[in-house]
């Protein structure tokens, strides 16, 4: 089986817009980023004097033996000049360090909001590996940019503005030109060369996240990948991607290292004319000793943070393209939303209308073909139907993961497009066929149905799924953990908790999906006893492969096709003798020959 890869350069970014997103989180905390700035104009302020008050020492301590003094002032000065420059510089990050994980925490819980309420269309498209470590490089991004924008840039920007002042003012031109000059060709160079170098950290990161989720898919896949014997291939293909994200490393570190030397060339230049300069000055007698030290002093506290300045812009830009990757999540619209003026559902009775409705996933594909269905409030309606026939689409779409193509569904005879999605949800449980756990404990799990409820209340709800006994039984009781997708647990226990859990909501309206298809027959007997109680009060969709499980249903409808093609009672659908009396049969004769044990 061949491997191929696309390389392709990603899109062009736009950096500007992805700090105008940012602003808004930044500006819940205007009033440390002004005192942090405050502190940071003092603190080079502070900084530029140390330089003058050592050349104040350097001349004084130059004069004859005769006339020479200790230049106490200039030595006080100094001392007062270091202490400031430093205590103001760490004021500045003890300030900013709220700013800083303040915004990364509002915009991590943004971006994760957000994720919750885009619709299940979105969710099964991306892989779940590659955008979470999307947003966790996007999240660390913020941080960078802020902690060196704030300590590196703007105060070597601001200090260079000083020097070049200072140099102007007291020196010939020239000094200022040749520092400004070499400054200004050395940030050109590391723009030019960093814009050049940027599509080989963005192919590295792309090629990271596939490289990622390759990982994660076949880790929660364990299972199927050992079935199947694919341990080698499953390595194949994480290793191709692996192949390309080492190319792309690559080029991205010969780079560097041209940038690298490049940088140090111009440095190198600059400081020796400004030198040679200096030393000239001081051979004509036009300069001291002390404006010697003085001048050194400023190359030195000028080029050392500028060298790191390569360093930050690279990582900046770096950054920023991560957190355009995060950002972009918050573009993405949701195809379901609340219409505005949404009616919040509030209701203990709930009547269900499927009003000619249309609907499909692909445009391509039409799912449901003018589906007319009615579940009167406290009755039971059971959908049954063959595989691909879009029984479980009717859960998806009262749950409003989509919205119908064309007709209506109402509950209490109003649109549910016209409801709020919360208020909506809060009205109905399910017991899904595939049941998905979270990684924590049982009694997590069956608690989150109602996360606020009280202990007896969880116990309750376990008793009545028939798993209360289960988990007794266990050695850490309901502080048991499920592991990955709750993958410790059998399939019937698993569907017991769900159960349990449908329970403890206590909803209105109740989806059965295959409720009991993981459970062997004598608990499903038990369980199905309870459901029919629990259902007794309240609208429930029942969606069934079993026949057997749904006799005493009030309605039944067949699905075939995505149409309905029959309804009615059992007995009355026995009777019709169409497509349900047939499934009725085999299922009868099945389950003979399993009491018989064929």
């Amino acid at each position: 089986m061949r491997f191929t890869h696309s390389g392709t350069a990603p899109r062009n970014r736009n950096d500007w817009q992805t700090l105008k997103t940012l602003m808004p989180y930044l500006m819940a905390f205007k009033w440390r980023m002004g005192a942090a700035l405050s502190c940071l104009i003092l603190a080079k302020v502070a900084n530029v004097w140390v330089p003058l008050y050592l050349k104040n020492i350097i001349d004084r301590l130059s004069l004859p033996a005769t006339a020479m003094m200790l230049p106490v002032a200039a030595l006080i000065g100094y001392g007062i000049a270091r202490l400031a420059a430093s205590l103001l510089g760490e004021m500045r990050d003890a300030v900013f360090a709220r700013v800083i994980q303040g915004a990364v925490r509002r915009v991590a819980r943004s971006v994760f909001e957000h994720l919750l309420r885009l619709s299940l269309a979105f969710h099964l498209t991306r892989q779940t590996g590659g955008m979470s470590r999307d947003i966790d490089r996007g999240t660390k991004g913020i941080g960078f940019v802020l902690n060196f924008t704030v300590f590196n840039i703007l105060p070597t920007l601001f200090e260079i503005a000083l020097v070049t002042g200072i140099l102007l003012a007291r020196y010939q031109g020239a000094f200022a030109l040749v520092t400004l000059g070499t400054i200004v060709l050395y940030i050109v160079f590391t723009l030019v060369v960093t814009e050049w170098r940027t599509v080989f950290r963005r192919s590295m990161n792309d090629l990271d996240s596939r490289a990622n989720a390759r990982a994660v898919d076949a880790l929660l896949n364990y299972e199927t990948v050992k079935y199947f014997n694919n341990e080698r291939f499953e390595a194949e293909r994480y290793d191709t991607n692996l192949a390309a994200w080492e190319a792309s490393a690559t080029k991205n570190q010969v780079s560097l290292s041209m940038l690298n030397a490049g940088q140090g060339a111009i440095i190198a230049i600059g400081v020796t004319l400004i030198m040679t300069m200096a030393a000239r000055g001081v051979v004509r007698h036009e300069m001291s000793v002390g404006d010697v030290v003085l001048v050194s002093a400023y190359l030195t506290q000028l080029y050392a943070p500028l060298n790191f300045l390569g360093f930050v812009y690279r990582e900046i830009k770096h950054s920023l393209a991560d957190m355009e990757r995060m950002f972009d999540i918050l573009k993405s619209d949701a195809e379901v939303s609340d219409r505005p003026g949404a009616q919040i559902l509030a209701t203990t009775s709930a009547r269900l209308d499927f009003e000619g409705v249309d609907f499909s996933y692909d445009p391509k594909r039409q799912i449901l073909h003018r589906v007319d269905l009615h579940v009167p409030a406290g009755k039971t309606l059971a959908v049954v139907g063959t595989s691909g026939a879009g029984k479980s689409t009717l859960a998806r779409l009262l749950f409003r993961f989509y919205d119908v193509s064309g007709g209506r569904l109402a509950l209490n005879g109003v649109d549910v497009r016209d409801m709020t999605q919360d208020s909506l949800r809060a009205h109905i449980g399910i017991v899904p066929q595939d049941t998905v756990l979270f990684n924590d404990t049982i009694y997590y799990n069956i608690a989150y149905g109602r996360p606020d409820a009280a202990r007896e209340d969880v116990l309750d709800a376990a008793r009545s799924a028939h798993i209360h006994d289960f988990v007794q039984g266990l050695p850490d009781g309901y502080d048991t953990m499920v592991g990955e997708r709750g993958l410790k647990l059998s399939g019937g226990e698993k569907q017991r908790v769900a159960i349990a859990r449908a329970l403890l909501k206590n909803p209105p309206i109740l989806i059965f999906d295959e409720a009991t298809s993981a459970l062997d027959s004598r608990t499903e007997k038990a369980i199905q006893h309870e459901l029919a109680e629990i259902s007794a009060n309240r609208t429930t969709l029942v969606i069934a492969h079993r026949l057997s499980t749904i006799v005493d249903a009030d309605q039944i409808a067949v699905l075939d096709g995505g149409r309905v093609i029959e309804s009615g009672t059992h007995r009355e659908l026995v009777e019709r003798d169409g497509r349900y009396a047939e499934m009725w049969r085999l299922q009868q004769q099945g389950e003979s020959a399993v009491e018989a044990g064929w």
